[in-house]
Formats: C-alpha cells, sequence, structure tokens
C-alpha cells in the first residue's frame, strides 16, 4: 500500500502565497486542507492540488471567526486522521494613509490578519500537543519588522505576529513540546492581492520591487514545514536588506521610504476600490484570481538570498572551512618568517 504524505493545513489557499504553497505540498504527495472564505478559488486550487498527485480537502471559512475555525480544524483532522503541518497565510489588507482607514477597516484587517493566526495556531496546537509532534509556519513579511507607509494595518497586524510568535516558541521550549513553530519572512510577492485590496490611492496598488514569484515564497514555507526548528527564515534579498537596514539605521529608512515608497506602491491606471474586505473576491459572483498577480514580466523566480538561508548549515560550514584555511595560511607564513 503506497505511504500517504503528510496532513497538511494551508489557509488563504483559494490564490497567491498560500495557493502556491498548496500546490507545492501537494507535489510531494501530502494531502493538503484548503481554507479560505472564496469558493471559486478554493475550488480551482483542489483541482489543481489533485492534478499534482495531492489529496484536497475544502473547507470553507472566515479565519477571523475563532470558532469557525476551531471546526474547521476538526473537519480536517476527522477527514485525514490528524494535523502535521499548519500554515497560517490568511490575511486582508487597506491600502491608505492611516487617516482614511475607518476604526471598523482597521479592526477588520486586524481580526483577519492577526487575529486569524492566533485563532489558526490555537485550533492547531489543540491537535498537535496530545501527539507532541507537528509544525506551524507563519507566513510573514519583512512588514513584521519595518513598517511602511499606506500599509499601517496590515503592517501593525505583521507586527503582531512576530510578537506572539517568539512567545509561543519560548512557551513551546520551555515545555520541551515536541511540537515546532516558525515564521517565513517574505519579500514584494506577485499575487493577485493588489487587485483586489481596499484600495483608496490614486493610483493601482502594487509591490515594491524588487518583486518575487509567489513559487518562490512557497519553497521557504515547504522547506521551513520540514526545519521547523529554526527560528525564521528570511527569503529574498530586499528582504534581508530591509531587516538588516532597519536593525542599523531605523530614522535613516524612515525618511527613505517617506521620500519613495508612496510612488513605489503604486502604478497609473484605474482600480476598483471595494475590495474584498467583507466579502471574497472570488465569491458566488467572482472568479479565479489564480496564484499570480499581473507581474508575471519583472517578477523573480528565484533567490540567491533563499539559496543561501534554506542551505545556511552547508553555508557556514563552507565559511568555517574557508576561515580555517585562511588562518592556517597566515599561520604558516608566519612561521617561515
Amino acid at each position: 500500500m503506497p505511504r500517504r504524505g503528510r496532513a497538511v493545513v494551508v489557509t488563504g489557499a483559494s490564490g497567491g502565497v498560500g495557493r502556491a504553497t498548496a500546490l507545492a505540498f501537494a507535489a510531494r504527495g501530502d494531502r493538503v486542507a484548503l481554507l479560505a472564505r472564496g469558493r471559486e478559488g478554493l475550488a480551482a486550487t483542489a483541482d489543481e492540488v489533485q492534478r499534482v498527485g495531492g489529496e484536497a480537502l475544502v473547507v470553507t471559512v472566515d479565519m477571523a471567526d475563532a470558532k469557525a475555525v476551531d471546526d474547521a480544524a476538526q473537519k480536517v483532522a476527522d477527514a485525514f486522521g490528524h494535523i502535521d503541518v499548519w500554515v497560517n497565510n490568511a490575511f486582508a489588507g487597506v491600502f491608505a494613509p492611516f487617516t482614511e482607514i475607518t476604526p471598523d477597516e482597521f479592526r477588520r484587517v486586524t481580526e483577519v490578519t492577526y487575529l486569524g493566526y492566533v485563532f489558526g495556531t490555537r485550533a492547531a496546537l489543540r491537535h498537535m500537543l496530545p501527539r507532541d509532534r507537528g509544525t506551524i509556519v507563519q507566513v510573514g513579511s519583512a512588514l513584521a519588522y519595518r513598517g511602511i507607509p499606506l500599509q499601517s494595518a496590515y503592517c501593525g497586524a505583521k507586527h503582531a505576529i512576530q510578537g506572539f510568535n517568539e512567545s509561543l516558541r519560548c512557551e513551546l521550549l520551555h515545555s520541551g513540546s515536541g511540537v515546532r513553530t516558525t515564521m517565513v519572512q517574505l519579500p514584494a510577492v506577485n499575487t493577485p492581492q493588489f487587485d483586489w485590496v481596499l484600495n483608496r490611492m490614486p493610483g493601482r496598488a502594487r509591490p515594491v520591487a524588487p518583486v518575487y514569484q509567489p513559487e518562490v515564497a512557497a519553497r521557504a514555507v515547504v522547506h521551513a514545514a520540514a526545519h521547523g526548528r529554526r527560528r525564521e527564515y528570511w527569503v529574498g534579498g530586499s528582504t534581508a536588506a530591509t531587516l538588516i537596514a532597519n536593525a542599523v539605521a531605523p530614522g535613516v529608512l524612515d525618511r527613505y521610504l517617506a521620500r519613495t515608497a508612496f510612488e513605489a506602491q503604486q502604478d497609473e491606471g484605474a482600480h476598483g476600490a471595494t475590495g474584498n474586505l467583507w466579502s471574497p473576491a472570488d465569491g458566488p459572483h467572482g472568479h479565479d484570481f489564480g496564484a499570480h498577480g499581473r507581474f508575471d514580466e519583472e517578477s523573480r523566480t528565484g533567490s540567491r538570498q533563499e539559496w543561501m538561508s534554506l542551505r545556511r548549515g552547508q553555508v557556514g560550514k563552507v565559511l568555517a572551512v574557508g576561515a580555517g584555511a585562511l588562518a592556517a595560511r597566515r599561520l604558516a607564513r608566519l612561521v617561515r618568517r
């Protein structure tokens, strides 16, 4: 009898990074539960999962509803027997100056993007802790460390996820649990979100270049799920550069982003201002958006930084050997003197 793959849950699986991640797990033969609000996107993702060799379970859920998330996790456990990996990825956003975001809109972004991760993590732990195994992957962003203008609600939520995940990680380590939690910090990614988020800017929303394809993010998430002991992963050279610059000279970065980030997050052209904050863009009267956005021509399919991040141990050994060889040569020169 063929070996069945891991039981994996991916939230926000109807499009973008979540969809690419679901397909990456499925290509390994995993059973993948697809959680999101949009029925059209979920149905299309399920078809793709099955075509690449995985088993799909569709669960329609709003991640801001704690009870619904618990029920969704139970459906997955009933269908797959257990949960090995839970990937938190669902989010909502508003592109607008802070003063143009209403309290209800800010609350909604926070409930989906932050509390959705909290509720998903709690549901996953309910099934993982009794087995003392499992990995929770929090899909983060460079914006978990560095806020940028026009995305205050989203940046606030990502910062909150970072703090929440650090606290949980410490608690799991303290208890000696076999359950792991790790975080993957992403760069700008070519997803459909820029055409469905609530937008009050003059132009069409776009990611700040450089832009990466969602499959780059998906590879990192799948790797993190298999190597959950590591605290976090950085994907993309722009992520590393942003986080390092923010740690070294945050005030300088404030001024740089104030000058550049408004224009860098907009393209010319008309856009729909309603967004998917309250209802999914791929609902009953919508359509399937797929994994990719409209930025294919400029998007990168790989990253040297990603390669090094996923092979940090190997790179460290090479650097150590190189440093040792250099030290040996210097010592030999001293001896000859």
